[in-house]
């Protein structure tokens, strides 16, 4: 491809609207264009790499036996109603109506409609295994879309779905879709983590992620190589304490505490660390308030605490009217002692003693409060975050935390929406038998962003090589004086083409800084510079992108290390 005839244009200011480098990257790039608030056109050099993503991700689910197939954009609401979804999806779902005032959605994912196909298409577990993909545009109304392609509302993706006749069949299915996933990732030449996950409003009775590692990474995950162990921190397990209450050294009391609402606040007031005070949350129950007690200095994780019994999921905080009505005090002033409503603490909260926490009553506060004496615990649940020096599940280390950025997501979905669809096939003894499914997702769109997230300088953008839009860009001087340099470049641009070789040849009439600026930008791997002078040489400037210098070569070998 000749740059004259490649319509890139490219932008050396950063957009005001770019949050992170990926998005800053893909626009200066000319990847992308903003069309309206999440949607974005895929302009031609971005759709080299998207294709590329596409052309690995197709390639390894063909080798694993899938079979690939296209369904509808836009599907009917009454599949939804049936699985029960039209209604818990929420706003995310973009509902539409069609001119006879029959309800649609546009499928943000596609377990309905496969189900469907499959209770219509399969009768007979000799039919089984069988595992179905597309590549296709979903849509999620994003109440705020942010970071590009990263948080969009269109966005590209390939989604999988297994059945077969019992849950070990869909077991092995599940182990071949993570080995496919795995050598996927790897052909793409990104560094990642595969993590224990929530199943979300997918379901299922497991789910693992797979995650691009980056610092810009919304996902934290916990992990410990010690213990072979990683998972995503909304599921990364605490364990409770096997002592018993620590020592009581201070005796109870009540003081006043004027004002002070916050953790922050009460620490600066009394001069101690947050992990001596415990907090004391109240969320909404099944049957009224309920109290989630933790350390000052630990965060509440929700998708633990609305597994509770009796805990109203998703967990929603109480109001402050509602606080005040359960508790008889204000909003920071809520403490476990004579509390009189349902309390769960957690596991790490046993490990107190002579802390500091809410009197129920305002401007109030206890100091010097300890289990065993002042408070009776005779469970405690898993609520929280875990951090970094946490123990591991399996007790043989402790936890890192790493930033990552979700790519792919598989889940064990079981029975979910098979039994609710009735997608059932007869099995050796000729009775209907309910299928096992599994369902298998990778952002495509967003492998693009992540892999920009992972590997780029303050120049540009740094390709892994089988996501490179070009592998090689030529780069003339002055070839457009110099009959030599344009006879070489065009001889050269001929033989590496019929290489094989994406090959991207900077014939602008532009000046050398401009040229060597862009290839940075783009970021293809492999630089060839030709001048009057390397050619009175008999050799070709190169330089890799990832290289800080450039060296000189002799033509033969320069193709020699391109091949």
């Amino acid at each position: 491809m000749r740059f004259s005839e490649f319509g890139l244009t490219t932008l050396k200011e950063v957009p005001s609207d770019a949050e992170i480098i990926s998005h800053k990257l893909m626009l200066r790039a000319g990847l992308i264009r903003r069309l309206a608030s999440g949607l974005f056109t895929w302009m031609p050099l971005g759709l080299r790499v998207l294709r590329k993503v596409e052309a690995v991700v197709r390639d390894e689910m063909d080798r694993a036996g899938a079979l690939e197939l296209l369904m509808p954009a836009v599907q009917p609401a009454e599949l939804w109603q049936e699985s029960g979804r039209w209604d818990q999806y929420g706003p995310l779902l973009l509902r539409m109506s069609d001119r006879h005032s029959r309800d649609y959605c546009f499928g943000p994912t596609h377990e309905e409609v496969i189900t469907d196909i499959a209770r219509r298409e399969l009768r007979s577990y000799k039919q089984l295994p069988i595992n179905y993909y597309q590549i296709q545009t979903k849509f999620r109304d994003e109440i705020r879309p942010r970071f590009g392609v990263m948080r969009s509302r269109e966005f590209i993706m390939k989604d999988a779905y297994s059945f077969d006749i019992d849950k070990a069949g869909m077991e092995a299915s599940y182990l071949r879709m993570h080995a496919a996933y795995m050598s996927i990732f790897e052909r793409l030449g990104l560094k990642f983590r595969v993590v224990d996950a929530d199943s979300g409003e997918i379901g299922g009775s497991r789910s693992q992620e797979f995650h691009v590692l980056a610092d810009s990474g919304e996902d934290a995950i916990a992990y410990c190589d010690a213990d072979n162990y990683a998972s995503n921190i909304e599921t990364a397990a605490t364990s409770p304490s096997t002592a018993g209450y620590p020592d009581a050294a201070e005796e109870l009391q009540k003081i006043a505490t004027p004002g002070v609402k916050t953790i922050e606040a009460l620490c600066k007031f009394l001069k101690i660390d947050a992990s001596r005070v415990l907090k004391t949350l109240i969320v909404d129950g099944v049957d009224g308030p309920v109290a989630l007690i933790l350390r000052g200095d630990h965060e509440l994780n929700a998708v633990k605490a609305q597994k509770i019994p009796g805990v109203a999921s998703p967990l929603t905080m109480a109001t402050p009217e509602a606080i005040v009505k359960a508790t008889r005090s204000g909003p920071g002033f809520v403490g476990p002692v004579g509390l009189e409503l349902p309390v769960h603490f957690d596991h790490a909260t046993l490990g107190m003693s002579d802390f500091v926490c809410g009197a129920n009553e305002k401007d109030m506060h206890f100091i010097g409060v300890n289990f065993g004496r002042d408070l009776d615990v005779s469970k405690t649940f898993d609520l929280r975050n875990v951090i970094a020096g946490d123990p591991t599940p399996g007790g043989s280390g402790t936890l890192s935390i790493a930033r990552g950025i979700e790519v792919g997501h598989i889940f064990q979905l079981g029975s979910k929406y098979s039994e609710a669809m009735s997608a059932t096939v007869q099995d050796p003894d000729g009775k209907n038998q309910v299928m096992s499914m599994g369902c298998y997702g990778i952002g495509i769109t967003r492998i693009v962003g992540a892999a920009i997230e992972q590997n780029h300088d303050e120049a540009g953008i740094i390709w892994p090589a089988p996501l490179a839009p070009f592998d090689v860009v030529l780069v003339p001087i002055n070839m457009q004086r110099s009959e030599d340099v344009r006879a070489a470049a065009e001889a050269l641009y001929q033989e590496l083409t019929s290489q094989g070789l994406d090959v991207l040849l900077d014939d602008r009439d532009a000046r050398p800084g401009v040229k060597f600026a862009d290839a940075e930008l783009i970021g293809i791997p492999h630089r060839l510079v030709i001048s009057d002078r390397s050619l009175a040489a008999g050799e070709l400037e190169y330089r890799h992108r990832k290289d800080a210098e450039s060296r000189n070569l002799k033509r033969e070998d320069a193709l020699k290390l391109l091949q």
